[in-house]
């Protein structure tokens, strides 16, 4: 059984290791605003709503992530609701001299950092759905160079002041140790549908048609990350209500993954010990 449409990517938990720096690379260079903050953790969000991308925790002492990967985190990727915020966001990174990258993919338009701790950031704006393509009953994504000029044009000379309302947590990008037991956990356990599996090393993964809430690769050798790295914590998935989070419980235990239940929703982790929450929706914390 699969995961509603309606599933979609929560916020993502980093573990770094000097809060007041990781804040400011976030809202000044990624463009988000502290929501909530204490002394070692804070949450934050887009302008203009409420909505938690990110959690912060700090961690003194640790080393940042390996400039070779490890299994966990890749990057997570924040969407922004159309091409114009696109390019008032390339925009800022010109003025900023933000080194970056940059694809286009078919489906979508991205750009790529790397925060203070080496944990890697996908910045994007999806395509019209009507314009993807499919080839039999794969979806059709590559990696050709970005048309710069074009999405700077569609800003229309409007000034980049955040990441604006609607914007959300689009996709997570994991690093795993095989493509089969990835698969056999999040597709076949969990219940997200292959969309995208002829892509070099990588297999993507959704619900309700989206190009990917979820890849994972095997671009890395590993291992997995640790306590003492700057590392992704855990990532969320929201399913829209009590009886969905249920189904995907008792498919994931049927599959033989332990679960563990907290007071909204629960998590597992994965077979490289990443850990996934999740949550009804309205019930992130």
């Amino acid at each position: 059984m699969g995961l509603p449409a309606a599933t979609h990517v929560g916020p993502v938990r980093l573990q770094v290791a000097d809060l007041a720096r990781s804040i400011d690379y976030y809202t000044r260079v990624v463009g988000l605003r502290v929501l909530t903050q204490g002394l070692t953790s804070a949450a934050l969000g887009p302008h203009g709503d409420e909505r938690r991308l990110v959690f912060l925790h700090e961690r003194r002492g640790i080393h940042p992530a390996p400039r070779r990967g490890a299994f966990g985190l890749f990057h997570f990727a924040i969407l922004l609701p159309d091409r114009p915020a696109l390019g008032r966001f390339a925009s800022h990174l010109a003025d900023a001299s933000v080194r970056v990258g940059m694809a286009d993919h078919l489906v979508s338009e991205a750009f790529y950092l790397t925060d203070p701790d080496g944990l890697g950031i996908e910045v994007y704006a999806d395509r019209p759905r009507s314009t993807w393509r499919t080839s039999g009953d794969e979806l059709m994504m590559t990696t050709e160079p970005l048309d710069v000029p074009s999405i700077l044009a569609d800003a229309r000379g409007r000034a980049w002041d955040g990441a604006p309302a609607g914007t959300m947590m689009g996709h997570v990008h994991l690093h795993v140790g095989d493509l089969a037991r990835a698969e056999a956990f999040y597709h076949a356990a969990l219940g997200l549908d292959r969309t995208v599996w002829s892509y070099p090393g990588a297999l993507f993964m959704s619900a309700g048609g989206y190009h990917h809430h979820l890849a994972t690769n095997t671009w890395s050798s590993g291992p997995s990350a640790t306590d003492d790295q700057a590392r992704l914590i855990e990532w969320e998935l929201i399913v829209p209500d009590a009886v969905a989070l249920g189904d995907a419980a008792k498919n994931v235990r049927a599959a033989g993954y332990a679960i563990d239940e907290r007071a909204r929703g629960w998590t597992v982790a994965d077979p490289w010990g990443t850990t996934l929450r999740v949550s009804p929706s309205q019930s992130v914390e």
